[in-house]
């Protein structure tokens, strides 16, 4: 049987170590290396051929239902070294997708670059995790790592919620359940509340993305899940105010009260281009809960956190922009990708080159 053609490009990226798969029809093919987005080859892509590329590798039915409504998510499996997780749309020229290079081996914590800190997530029995960051950051790899570490170590049963399914996990001390959304349960909403009957230690959640799966997410929490989850978000205090602005105003003040009692920490993360220019590094915010913490998120008052994250490093939290500033230092990021990823801009404008100092001044950051 021939290898189907998408095969090509995957074939290359995974080659040049790139993430991700760009294709689009009335476009040439494209790939993301180390954050930069990078033409693969100059020929023009047309409906008949990304037709055939696109139908070649996804089940009839879950094709027919892309046609029918424009978006369609799943993993894709070449071989034993090269799992996808794609996302199918359709764009003003026709038919387009993105198809992200999933690591089929497991990478510590510590080999990712996240402080050996986070793994006392894992040590506990309830309550809310979150894992945040932009589109790419490395968010369902961390919790993938953290899960791993849970199931080498320790003796639970783990559900996990995706869309899609990206890393596949094997039993080790722990079971682990994993449900894909829409196959084997209809929404991430219907599987947290099914896990409440599964008798599972640990829910998690791939994306708290409405109010639903977000209130849902805190009730288990409160039941004595531990639920881990992921959020858009760049620090904590961004996290605290959306799982709050999510709500209705008239519920905010009992949702705080919720949140103040069940979320036990964040750990937001970005990923920076190397100075090198060769990869990137990550660099995290880490946030435990603390009663000072639940007093802040009870309060409403979110913009005190960054003080208790700043001066509680004893509990192991980490402010973003110290982080940042330790890869400055020790010359793994540039100044200018340091000034562009801070929360706190000004900190770093000294270390510009003159030129990007003066640019910076005229934004007015």
């Amino acid at each position: 049987m021939p290898e189907p053609i998408i095969h090509h490009y995957f074939h290359i990226i995974r080659k040049a170590r790139a993430s991700d798969l760009h294709i689009a029809q009335g476009s040439p093919p494209k790939m993301r290396v180390h954050g930069a987005i990078r033409p693969i080859e100059d020929e023009i892509l047309d409906g008949a051929r990304m037709e055939a590329m696109l139908k070649e590798v996804c089940e009839p039915r879950a094709w027919q239902r892309f046609v029918e409504k424009g978006d369609l998510d799943f993993a894709y499996e070449m071989d034993a070294d090269a799992r996808f997780r794609v996302n199918y749309l359709k764009q003003s020229k026709g038919y387009a997708a993105v198809f992200r290079l999933i690591p089929t081996e497991l990478q510590s914590l510590e080999s990712l670059g996240i402080p050996a800190v986070v793994e006392k997530f894992g040590t506990m029995r309830s309550g809310l995790v979150l894992c945040t960051g932009p589109t790419g950051s490395g968010k369902s790899t961390t919790l993938a790592s953290l899960v791993d570490h849970i199931n080498t170590n320790y003796s639970r049963h783990i559900v996990t919620i995706e869309e899609p399914i990206e890393f596949v996990h094997n039993n080790k001390k722990s079971i682990i359940t994993q449900r894909e959304v829409p196959i084997q349960t209809p929404s991430y909403a219907d599987g947290l509340r099914a896990c409440l009957r599964e008798d599972a230690d640990i829910v998690l959640v791939g994306e708290m993305r409405d109010l639903r799966t977000i209130s849902l997410a805190l009730t288990a929490a409160e039941t004595g899940l531990l639920v881990f989850g992921t959020l858009h978000t760049n620090n904590a205090r961004k996290t605290v105010d959306r799982l709050v602005d999510v709500f209705p105003s008239e519920q905010q003040s009992q949702v705080r009260t919720m949140l103040a009692a069940s979320l036990r920490g964040v750990v937001a993360q970005l990923l920076l281009k190397n100075a090198d220019g060769k990869g990137r590094c990550c660099v995290c915010e880490i946030m435990f809960s603390t009663p000072a913490v639940a007093s802040i998120i009870r309060e409403g008052a979110s913009q005190k956190l960054q003080d208790v994250i700043v001066g509680g490093k004893a509990f192991g939290m980490q402010f973003m922009d110290d982080d940042i500033m330790k890869r400055l230092d020790a010359g793994i990021v540039s100044p200018m990708e340091a000034y562009l990823k801070a929360i706190e801009k000004k900190r770093f404008k000294e270390f510009l080159p003159a030129e990007h100092a003066a640019m910076a001044n005229a934004g007015g950051s």
